[in-house]
């Protein structure tokens, strides 16, 4: 016997905390009846579990990384019927969620998956979890404005936690630099607005790792499934940074 908001996630449904709120909402029902109580068990190898009127189903776990190219949205669909990463997801039978998101116009690393579990240890503020971006710039950012980024930044939604920050290359003829970021938040379009905080927006933006997961020789648009071990590491990371903070 499991708690029921675990079970629901892990059928990929939504995040722990999702879940939560769809039991409390009444809209999780076991055996037939509705449950609203928190902490309530049920065993999904026995029990009807219906979630919004639908019976989940204990999908086969899918973790990919994928490289997603700039001009796609992270989403599983979109209503304006633009390209989604899923469009680049051929070969995978079973709906898988990204973790987290890039905006259109980033690049790089990016995981799907139908774990709704694992997807929340790795989006969750409290667990983080590192990403690390190559970030082009207009014009090249003294060392005392990387100080900045590095100590943590104010943002019209608050101050940023501070980040690894270093230059990897400047070019003076094009006036750009290409500065390696590591941040652990997920604020919306963060990185690029932490730039622009220092006068110096973003041109091109790439995502090189998520944890110590690396992208490395990925083609653009080409997606692998990861290891047991690099599954494991991931949600090893995500505990160790939990009760780092502690």
């Amino acid at each position: 016997m499991e708690r029921l908001q675990k079970i629901i996630a892990q059928a990929g449904i939504a995040s722990r905390r999702k879940c939560e709120e769809l039991i409390l909402a009444g809209k999780v029902e076991v055996n037939g009846e509705i449950v609203t109580t928190l902490g309530s068990k049920a065993d999904p190898d026995v029990d009807i579990i219906m979630v919004n009127g639908r019976a989940i189903k204990n999908e086969k776990k899918i973790y990919v990384m994928f490289n997603k190219p700039k001009g796609v949205i992270t989403s599983a669909s979109d209503p304006e019927g633009r390209k989604v990463v899923t469009d680049y997801l051929k070969g995978i039978k079973e709906r898988v969620y990204p973790v987290g998101r890039l905006d259109y116009d980033t690049e790089g690393l990016l995981l799907l998956t139908n774990d709704g579990e694992f997807a929340n240890m790795l989006t969750h503020p409290s667990h983080h979890v590192p990403k690390t971006y190559l970030a082009t710039v207009e014009g090249v950012p003294h060392g005392t404005d990387l100080d900045k980024l590095k100590a943590g930044i104010q943002l019209e939604d608050g101050l940023t936690s501070p980040a690894g920050v270093e230059y990897k290359d400047i070019d003076t003829v094009k006036k750009e630099a290409v500065i390696s970021i590591t941040i652990h938040e997920g604020r919306n379009r963060q990185v690029r607005r932490m730039f622009e905080a220092i006068s110096h927006p973003v041109i091109r933006l790439k995502r090189i790792s998520f944890g110590d997961l690396l992208l490395q020789n990925l083609k653009r648009g080409l997606y692998r499934h990861l290891t047991k071990e690099e599954i494991q590491s991931l949600m090893n990371l995500a505990k160790s940074g939990k009760n780092a903070k502690k």
